[in-house]
């Protein structure tokens, strides 16, 4: 695993931006580059820093196909709290060679959810797997929406959301839990996995046990995020303040590795 720490979050945006733009240039163009996207709001700043690189020329995503992590089930599209919503307003919108056809979100109003998320994992064996995944984790340090105790193999599927996640998301919904939907339908812990590379986003304080259990604890369900030491090739992008729980010698570690990368 590679920690990448950075001073702030808009540095840890801008550090995780210039690397997705720079796998994207330089895949072949005969085939598409495979990106798996999150919301929340850690990955807010890598939208508005890769659109802005979109917009000067330094990155096309005209020969760029998305997944996204997951959707509330149960929410349509329009509604302003959908992850349909989310991605659009805060990047698709702002790209200039989006196509919509290369956009991929779980449809929250589908009739049949294990059909559709059956269909989603398929589409994306389609195309031979995701080429990077980048993802933010919450402060019990779930992955997309597979909270604490889901399987470590689990893949895209109907989620129960626990009272945590519905009390942490009702500041979106008017400060009201129960306006939060029950459920929602996620990709798995194996379909991130399976991506050949995962980036995640670990930033602020209230993240700093998640991003020690993702790198000192032990891999186990009841941290979803802890499936990623299992990874040959992810990345944790993090800020200094959630760096708070890490040890010492494991912080020192990680700034010395990077160190010896630039050199």
């Amino acid at each position: 695993m590679r920690v990448v720490i950075q001073e702030n979050y808009d540095k840890m945006c801008k550090w995780a931006a210039n690397y997705i733009a720079a796998k994207i240039n330089a895949h072949p163009a005969d085939k598409p580059f495979v990106l798996g996207l999150p919301t929340g709001s850690s990955p807010i700043g890598v939208y508005r820093e890769l659109a802005r690189m979109n917009h000067a020329g330094e990155v096309s995503f005209a020969n760029v196909v998305t997944f996204n992590m997951d959707e509330y089930l149960g929410l349509p599209r329009e509604h302003d709290q959908s992850y349909w919503y989310f991605m659009h307003d805060n990047f698709f919108n702002h790209l200039v060679d989006m196509k919509p056809e290369n956009i991929n979100i779980l449809n929250g109003m589908c009739e049949d959810p294990e059909a559709e998320c059956a269909a989603y994992e398929a589409k994306i064996a389609s195309y031979g797997g995701i080429d990077l995944f980048m993802g933010g984790i919450g402060v019990d340090g779930h992955l997309a929406f597979n909270e604490p105790f889901t399987s470590l193999t689990s893949r895209t599927g109907v989620r129960v959301l626990t009272s945590d996640t519905r009390i942490v998301n009702g500041r979106f919904f008017g400060n009201d839990p129960e306006k939060v939907p029950a459920k929602a339908l996620s990709v798995g812990i194996a379909t991130v996995t399976d991506s050949k590379e995962v980036l995640i986003l670990i930033n602020g304080h209230n993240k700093a046990r998640a991003l020690a259990a993702s790198v000192e604890g032990g891999v186990s369900q009841k941290w979803t995020c802890s499936a990623l030491q299992m990874h040959p090739a992810a990345i944790i992008a993090c800020d200094e303040p959630a760096c708070g729980e890490l040890t010492v010698d494991t912080y020192k570690y990680f700034l010395d590795i990077e160190k010896a990368e630039r050199l």
